[in-house]
């Protein structure tokens, strides 16, 4: 079903089921006037564009515009769409956290991966602007292992459960390697397994999540080390689950796409594909009581 009015109103409704209480009549409380597209209208509105695959947000409010007048009587202009996608940043991932606190309830077993963000092909890097505001968010150079190539732009770290729900992402520069994000991993994590690719192969950094956080990090041993030992059976096809979510990222959800012209703007695109993922992976479970995976069936 491509009806935007119809699943905008699927969106909102199960929005306003996750938050409760929270929010006054669809504005989260803060000083000012409140407006009169409200805070949850622009999250619903952000999320059934990206679930249904409209990627471009002139195309989205062409659309509007064109089809949808009645149905959206105080649609805000693009621009002020984009400004308050921007200052709801924080509200959508409380929204995503949410549900994938009801999601991964009972799940002690996770994997951890990363996926190359590129913002323009290598030869373009001179004449990029996006990102540049300043050094801390710059995009820079990095190599993908699994791609055998260098690119220029971000990483996405994610810990993702068995069932295919991501439970924690972070943004990185391309350069930075994955093992490091495991330092963020110890201040989220407790009492659980994480299994992840031969990236993050580090004796130092195993014993001190386990001693930290009681966390058990499960990587595969190189070809050359001693004690060689197959990695768990369980935890090959975790680890093949995880590479599945990045491909909904990338076909469904269009994630390798960049439209941003800054940086700010590039984190709440992406937390916004996350965030549609993770949505219709509740609404599976939780409505429509189909396979979480089936993501693409979950809006019919």
């Amino acid at each position: 079903m491509h009806n935007i009015k119809t699943n905008f109103d699927k969106v909102i409704e199960v929005i306003k089921r996750v938050l409760g209480g929270e929010v006054i009549e669809g504005n989260f409380p803060r000083r000012g006037t409140k407006p009169k597209f409200s805070d949850l209208e622009v999250i619903a509105l952000s999320l059934t564009a990206e679930c249904l695959g409209i990627d471009s947000k002139n195309l989205l409010f062409s659309k509007l515009r064109a089809e949808y007048t009645s149905d959206f009587k105080n649609l805000i202009s693009r621009r002020q769409y984009n400004d308050r996608r921007k200052f709801l940043f924080m509200k959508q991932e409380e929204i995503r956290t949410r549900m994938t606190a009801q999601l991964n309830a009972t799940t002690e077993v996770y994997a951890i991966d990363s996926m190359p963000l590129e913002i323009c092909k290598l030869s373009r890097i001179q004449r990029n602007k996006m990102g540049r505001e300043n050094s801390y968010s710059a995009p820079d150079k990095g190599y993908c292992a699994s791609q055998k190539k260098y690119f220029y732009g971000y990483k996405l770290h994610s810990v993702c459960a068995a069932s295919g729900v991501i439970q924690s992402l972070d943004l990185t520069k391309a350069s930075v390697h994955d093992i490091h994000y495991l330092k963020d991993v110890k201040e989220t994590f407790k009492n659980c397994i994480i299994t992840g690719d031969k990236g993050y192969i580090s004796k130092t950094i195993q014993v001190d999540l386990f001693e930290s956080a009681a966390i058990c990090l499960e990587v595969p041993m190189r070809d050359n080390q001693k004690e060689k030992k197959p990695l768990h059976k369980v935890l090959r096809k975790l680890r093949k689950r995880i590479e599945t979510v990045f491909s909904q990222l990338c076909d469904q959800f269009m994630i390798q796409r960049n439209y941003a012209k800054s940086f700010a703007g590039f984190k709440t695109r992406i937390l916004g594909k996350v965030t549609g993922l993770t949505f219709l992976q509740y609404l599976n479970k939780f409505i429509n009581h189909q396979p979480i995976g089936r993501v693409k069936h979950a809006l019919y």
